[in-house]
């Protein structure tokens, strides 16, 4: 390979384009395609986020009301059914621990897991999670398993 070989790469050079703003002359000079006069003609323009016109955007028109309590702390929820449904599918044997849980895809690895009491648990699993309920933990234990608390 030498110079006298070399070509540009697939779909790089696109020799149809016309080259806008480079005199009256060219065809695309004058206003450059960007008709006459108002902001998007100007150099430097970019729209705000949001921004419909001058008509009122969105998300002033809609009305806003309540509070959202920024340091709530939510749990993705697992139920005692889903738990079982596991062992009878033979997914798992005796643990249920976090790792599994993200491989299972029951959680992403960032989340806070929450065991939650809906349906029954008829097999001794140890369950590792980030908070039980009531019903859950005891359901748990009342099968002979183990609640651990992460």
């Amino acid at each position: 390979m030498d110079l006298s070989n070399l070509k540009p790469a697939e779909g790089s050079v696109n020799k149809n384009a016309k080259r806008i703003g480079r005199g009256q002359g060219s065809g695309k000079g004058g206003t450059a395609t960007r008709g006459h006069k108002g902001a998007k003609s100007r150099s430097g323009y970019s729209k705000k986020i949001g921004f419909e016109g001058g008509q009122m955007p969105l998300q002033r028109r809609v009305p806003k009301f309540g509070f959202t309590n920024r340091n709530r702390v939510s749990y993705q929820g697992v139920n005692l059914d889903t738990i079982q449904q596991l062992v009878d599918e033979k997914k798992i044997t005796d643990t249920l621990d976090f790792e599994t849980m993200v491989s299972l895809r029951l959680a992403r690895k960032n989340e806070l897991v929450k065991i939650l009491g809906r349906g029954e648990l008829k097999s001794k699993v140890k369950v590792s999670a980030h908070k039980f309920t009531a019903s859950a933990q005891a359901a748990i234990e009342g099968a002979g398993g183990e609640a651990v608390t992460l």
